[in-house]
């Protein structure tokens, strides 16, 4: 049976202009109409830059393949996970011959990606039908009004596998304003635990007393060797932008850039509101 709200949801988001339809949606989340004319929070922040700010910077560093190109050029070919093919829709099966591990992922959005550890791991058919729908559905018609992800167009690339394949890298994800790193979330436990661990630290590796309210709250992370390293290389990344989010993965005491995020949880997340504003205040923009 269809859900009456849920599908009235889903209708007022889809046909009223952006900016109430971004209200509608917030409200879902965070129980209160966001302030766009004058936003002090984080949160409400992220919506006022969906409706904005059209940067060109923000669909290139988002983009997944064009992104590795800039990075190298910035920090050096060395902080880039190679790609080993990328196009418009999968190669015929004879040329896929990519050594295993390895993973297919889309260009333009979150949350597809398709881990292939091993031969069993390639089944074609499943593998086609879901690249086919991730190049099939614009990530911008999915997720509402973020604007960059209508100016990417969509391709499928395949990186060897980095790390263990017992179990997901952790991601080292840093908040960037105006250039400089303020703190750094934690994201570990992803192959074994819904939802996953996140904890907060700032740049000084000091833990954070807040939290996503959908995460699990983990106990500690000891301070990843190149900390340092990442922290500059986010803020050399971020520099001409007032915030986007820079996520690194760390392997074998070695920095990798994961990718650039300019509305982290589309502004849905739920952080305590004490940290929203705090974070709120730090991204000085509008």
């Amino acid at each position: 049976m269809l859900n009456p709200i849920k599908t009235a949801y889903n209708f007022l988001i889809e046909h009223l202009p952006p900016e109430p339809s971004l209200k509608v949606q917030y409200a879902r989340y965070h129980f209160r109409i966001p302030n766009l004319k004058a936003p002090k929070l984080f949160s409400e922040k992220v919506q006022y830059r969906k409706l904005h700010d059209r940067s060109p910077m923000l669909p290139l560093y988002a983009d997944k393949v064009k992104a590795k190109l800039l990075v190298a050029d910035a920090l050096g070919s060395e902080w880039v996970i190679p790609t080993l093919w990328s196009g418009s829709s999968l190669p015929p099966r004879e040329e896929r011959n990519w050594p295993l591990p390895y993973v297919i992922k889309a260009n333009h959005g979150c949350e597809m990606n398709i881990f292939v550890r091993s031969a069993a791991d390639q089944n074609w058919d499943v593998i086609e039908s879901k690249t086919a729908e991730w190049l099939s559905v614009r990530y911008y018609n999915k997720v509402r009004h973020e604007w960059l992800y209508s100016q990417i167009v969509p391709q499928i690339l395949v990186e060897p596998y980095i790390g263990s394949t017992e179990e997901l890298p952790t991601d080292y994800k840093f908040l960037v304003f105006d250039g400089r790193v303020e703190y750094i979330a934690v994201h570990s436990g992803r192959q074994d635990h819904h939802p996953h661990f996140v904890a907060f630290y700032d740049r000084a590796w000091d833990r954070q007393p807040f939290k996503l309210n959908s995460a699990l709250n983990h106990p500690g992370i000891p301070k990843p060797t190149s900390l340092d390293r990442m922290i500059a290389a986010a803020e050399r990344l971020a520099k001409d932008t007032p915030f986007v989010r820079v996520d690194f993965y760390e392997i074998g005491g070695k920095p990798l850039f994961g990718e650039m995020t300019f509305y982290p949880g589309s502004g849905l997340a739920l952080f305590p509101r004490e940290y929203d504003l705090r974070l709120g205040r730090l991204l000085t923009y509008p």
